[in-house]
Parts: structure tokens; sequence; C-alpha cells
């Protein structure tokens, strides 16, 4: 060990090789951490506590909460809202890089990884003495390197792209938190879209759509521009108790210390048991371009009862009717379509459609340029921002008298 890290440790508790067996924060407290869009902030505590969770504590950028080992796995197994499920290891003052350095080291790394496999670090820094989530990465990054290095001569790879482990870093009033990912990568890649098209709505914008709708299967639902099919495949996991993240091969909660292989297949198998078939034209979408349809095609016949979805290559407007259904859109905007002028009579036509040949019907409506919802000739129910992903959206509801 060098003399200046060997002095940076000994401003700790001692040396580093002689800590004791750690209990982590998220194994005594049986405490997790999601990440959410603000927007759904509000629905993903019902989620939660749906699947499970107690002592459910929505902060900012987040919620806290509580759950079993099994609630856990099933947590992020099923959660269609969150972003990502942090298991939280170390909570401890941090004003400066040295104390950054210190308190990372002390935990025993070797419990989540070896020097053969990956990591990387996601860093958040604010209202702080350490002011660059950049820098404060690379310290703990460096204290990772460093653990490995001084009892193996050896040290993990970092991987920003495909790391067996990625460890969180937050960083907020002096305060830092460190964590595992314990999703193993954003939860909004469900793994279903085999085929894509140009901007395809982020899978998370979609199961909040659904979720804002309230469909719940006791009334047709139709797409009518369902582009890649993103809606569709929500609205058919929703329905038949899929788990959002069914495709998924490996979970960050696997690599913990703690991880429960057996209780893991079991929160699986009952997954799988209790799976609800779909009706026949219970789900239905069609679009006006025959790359989306075959594209939607692909990955709804990816997907369990993905054959009792028929997708159809129409325009809006030679749809003759939508009665007493559901109806959830994404239409085109800026990045999906041409000239404003184009999209302003695009609209007003959708306006149209809506009110001539829906009544009975109700419509989610979500506009990526809230700027075009004035072009539509109805009155809205209501509004709510949706902002997920980077977009500055917002899902319109018309009831259709």
């Amino acid at each position: 060990m060098n003399t200046g890290r060997k002095a940076i440790l000994e401003k700790g508790t001692g040396s580093i090789r002689k800590q004791a067996k750690l209990t982590y924060l998220y194994e005594k407290e049986s405490r997790y951490f999601a990440q959410v869009s603000e927007s759904v902030k509000e629905l993903a505590v019902k989620e939660l506590r749906e699947l499970g969770a107690g002592q459910v504590k929505p902060v900012y950028r987040g919620i806290w909460f509580t759950a079993s080992r099994k609630d856990f796995y099933r947590i992020t197994y099923f959660a269609r809202l969150l972003s990502r499920i942090l298991a939280p290891l170390v909570v401890f003052d941090c004003k400066d890089k040295d104390e950054l350095y210190v308190h990372a080291g002390k935990i025993r790394w070797e419990e989540f990884l070896t020097p053969k496999k990956t990591f990387s670090i996601a860093a958040n820094v604010s209202e702080s003495k350490i002011t660059h989530s950049n820098f404060a990465g690379l310290r703990v990054k460096d204290a990772i390197a460093d653990y490995f290095r001084d009892r193996a001569n050896k040290r993990p790879d970092v991987d920003a792209k495909n790391p067996y482990i990625t460890i969180n870093l937050h960083l907020h009033r002096d305060m830092a938190t460190l964590s595992i990912d314990a999703s193993g990568g954003t939860l909004h890649k469900r793994g279903y879209r085999e085929e894509s098209v140009s901007a395809p709505m982020q899978e998370t914008i979609a199961a909040a759509i659904i979720r804002m709708s309230e469909w719940d299967g006791s009334e047709p639902l139709y797409d009518p521009m369902c582009g890649s099919g993103t809606l569709l495949c929500e609205a058919l996991m929703a329905y038949c108790r899929i788990p959002a993240q069914v495709f998924r091969t490996k979970f960050g909660f696997e690599r913990l210390p703690d991880f429960d292989a057996a209780l893991w297949e079991e929160v699986k198998r009952e997954a799988a048991e209790n799976f609800i078939s779909l009706p026949k034209n219970l789900i239905g979408g069609s679009d006006i371009s025959e790359e989306s349809v075959n594209a939607a095609r692909v990955n709804i016949m990816g997907l369990h009862f993905g054959s009792e979805i028929d997708i159809l290559q129409k325009d809006f407007k030679e749809i003759e009717a939508i009665p007493n259904s559901v109806i959830v859109a994404n239409p085109p905007y800026g990045i999906r379509m041409g000239k404003d002028e184009n999209l302003n009579q695009f609209y007003t036509d959708l306006g149209l459609f809506l009110k001539d040949r829906c009544k009975t019907s109700k419509a989610f409506i979500y506009f990526g340029e809230p700027k075009y919802i004035k072009k539509v000739p109805l009155s809205p129910t209501w509004k709510k921002p949706l902002q997920i992903g980077g977009l500055e959206g917002k899902l319109v509801r018309y009831d259709l008298f």
C-alpha cells in the first residue's frame, strides 16, 4: 500500500485489513430505494403497496420502502413504473474526498464481486462540499480498485455498458449513501422490443398511460396509432399479470451476499402460475405504416398470449368506429413527423375522428409536444404531466359522449 493511501485510510477507524463483518443497511432495516419519475410518483406509491411494500415514503427523486426479501424480489420483478431499485449498504457523513474514499473502502467488496468481474459507478451529487458527480464516482471507483489491489494485487475492471454489478453513490447535503443497483440496469428496458421504429415510446411511459387510464379489461382497449406496439404490450402484460421484467436474465439483487436463489425461483414460479389468459379481441391496434405494423406484430408475438391481439395496417381516418372502448395513443409530434402545418391538420383530424366515430368511448392521448393539445377540437376531461425519459409530455383524457 502506498504511503498516501495508508495515511488517508488511517483517518478513519483503522486499516481496512482489520474491519469486522458488516451488516448492511438493507439487511438491518429491510429498506430499499426506488428511483422514479416525479410525474408518476403517486402512481408508483400505489404500485409498491400493491406489490407488498411497507413504510412507503416518497422523497425527492424516489421512494423509500420496506419489504421482506421475497417481496423485494417480487417488486423488482413486477414493478412497471420504477426506473431502478437500490439496496443501500451504508450511510455516512461526507465532507471531503478522503472521507468518501475511507468509507467506500470499509465495505467488504469481495462479498459482491471478484477481481475477474466488472463494475460501474453511478454517482449523483447535490448541495454538498463535493460538487462534481464524476469526481465523486471516481473516488469510489479508486477505493474499490485499491481494496482488491491491496489484497490480491489485482483489481476488477470498470465496464460502463454491461457491468457485473453497479454501485450507486448518492451524496446530498454532505450525507452519502452507497447502494447496489438491485435492478441490474434500468427497469424500462423490458426485453420484448425486438423491432422498433423512429422515436419509440419508453416502456414506463406506456405503463403509466395504461395505469392512468384505469383500464381493467372490462371493455376493449384499442390503439389506432400503435407504432411498434409498446402501449399494446404494456396493456397485455398488465392484464395478464405478466411481470414487467419477465425477459430479464440477470438482476442486481443476485449479487447481494444474502441472495436466496431458492426463494427467487419460488417468486418466478408463483408469478407464472398466476398468469391470466387474454380473451380474443380485448386488445387491438392499427397503424398507417407497414413498417410499424410489422414491428408491432413481432413484438406482440414474443409475449405470452400475444397471438390474441390483431394488428391491422390502416389509417385511423379509415376506421369506421371504436365504440364503448378505452382508446390509447401516442400520436406523431416534432421528432416523429414533418412540418408544423402537417401536424396542425393531423391533430384536427384526430379530434374529429374521436368526436364523430368513437362515441361512448374514453380516449387517453399522449402529447409529446403539449402545444398540439389546442389543435384538437375537443374539450379535455383532464390534462396531466407525464415526464419520463427527457420528454415534457402530457396525457389528456377525452370523454366521448
